[in-house]
């Protein structure tokens, strides 16, 4: 949910040598919607040559919204921990609404960051690169995302979608349940989806297996006839 780009780089040195990857940063001082994200999106969006999209997380509401759209040369996207609809329900839902406008203007714990983020067992330098990246971001910026998070709404998006999907599922996901997966499994049957042993942050803590998955998909979508 920071947006800043700084925690992909362990995934992204474990990718292919290969492969081009390009990283879509949000701004980290500016309150933006989904809609609004969207065009940065397709501004940084190759427009000559076939690609995947990848999301993390928050971003996967906007993924679904932009593959919707089907843009030109998109050939499939993944979908790393994400949902199509709010992950918190019932009473997580209203504390999240609640404790939007003041939570991220506290310093969020190590142990907190451990339970829901990292897992218990991650290294104190993979918490210390997760609180900078968070820092970075104004409070309000957070608050305004955890919110677009609570109230999206990309089922219909997914319906929409023509390329393959890549879901990667953390099994030790404690923000997002295995709810979500089925909810989008119901929606888009022939979804790949691949397990992986790790807390919410896949990529953070399983950056090489990742990547594994991630490069066979994209040699797989490249492969594909054009229609």
């Amino acid at each position: 949910m920071d947006g800043t780009g700084e925690l992909f780089s362990p995934f992204v040195a474990a990718l292919p040598k290969s492969f081009e990857t390009v990283i879509v940063r949000y701004p980290t001082d500016q309150c933006l919607s989904y809609q609004e994200l969207e065009g940065l999106v397709r501004a940084a969006c190759p427009t000559s040559e076939p690609y995947i999209l990848l999301a993390e997380s928050f971003s996967t509401p906007l993924a679904m919204r932009f593959a919707a759209t089907h843009p030109e040369n998109l050939a499939g996207i993944v979908l790393c921990a994400g949902f199509a609809s709010s992950p918190a329900t019932g009473l997580r839902r209203l504390l999240g609404r609640l404790l939007a406008p003041i939570l991220f203007h506290l310093p969020l714990p190590s142990f907190a960051m451990k339970f829901w983020l990292v897992g218990p067992d991650a290294s104190s330098s993979l918490v210390k690169t997760v609180k900078s990246a968070v820092s970075t971001v104004r409070p309000r910026v957070l608050a305004t995302r955890m919110s677009a998070v609570l109230k999206c709404e990309a089922r219909a998006d997914l319906t929409r979608i023509e390329v393959p999907i890549l879901y990667l599922q953390a099994t030790g996901d404690r923000l997002v349940s295995s709810s979500c997966v089925e909810e989008i499994r119901q929606i888009r049957p022939q979804v790949k989806i691949e397990a992986i042993e790790a807390p919410h942050l896949i990529l953070q803590r399983q950056p090489h297996r990742a990547a594994e998955v991630v490069a066979e998909f994209a040699r797989s979508c490249f492969a594909a006839p054009t229609t």
